[in-house]
């Protein structure tokens, strides 16, 4: 009996979290202006009126370098048609991220939180595990979470013929 009443208790939780109002980039609380590769600070607020994959990623974590393959073709395929890409890089070494971010390619917008799993940016938007990825429509609006493959391409494309 305890066992299913626990069994329930976290199902609701679940469902209460997983239906909670995602937020818009104009909320002050989840803003994000973080220094580029080049040290330039690039706002996420700035990307509004595009749809925009924002990513979570740190060159150290071995499933990020495997979705960004995936974000490199993607980014390719729509970046004409309005996609924008924003990562977020927790990496504690700059020199490292650098590094990942030439060799892998990545083109799109690269900050850097050096904070690690205690960057703030991180904490602020629930990242729990990398990568970490939020689909934001032309409005703002975190519209999906951690959507990949032929799932997020889908979304991207519907997003951007509205």
């Amino acid at each position: 009996m305890k066992l299913r009443t626990l069994t329930v208790i976290l199902l609701v939780a679940f469902t209460v979290t997983a239906n909670a109002q995602l937020p818009n980039i104009t909320d002050s609380r989840v803003q994000i202006n973080l220094p580029n590769v080049k040290g330039d600070s690039v706002s996420l607020l700035s990307l509004k009126g595009k749809v925009v994959i924002l990513d979570f990623w740190a060159s150290w974590c071995g499933p990020c370098v495997y979705a960004n393959r995936d974000l490199v073709k993607l980014y390719k395929e729509y970046k004409s048609k309005g996609l924008e890409i924003y990562s977020v890089s927790i990496d504690e070494n700059k020199k490292a991220w650098q590094k990942a971010v030439t060799r892998q390619r990545l083109t799109w917008i690269q900050v850097n939180d050096p904070g690690g799993w205690d960057a703030q940016t991180g904490a602020r938007w629930n990242v729990q595990a990398l990568p970490t990825t939020y689909l934001i429509n032309k409005n703002g609006d975190v519209v999906g979470v951690d959507m990949e493959g032929k799932e997020l391409e889908q979304n991207v494309k519907k997003l951007l013929e509205e």
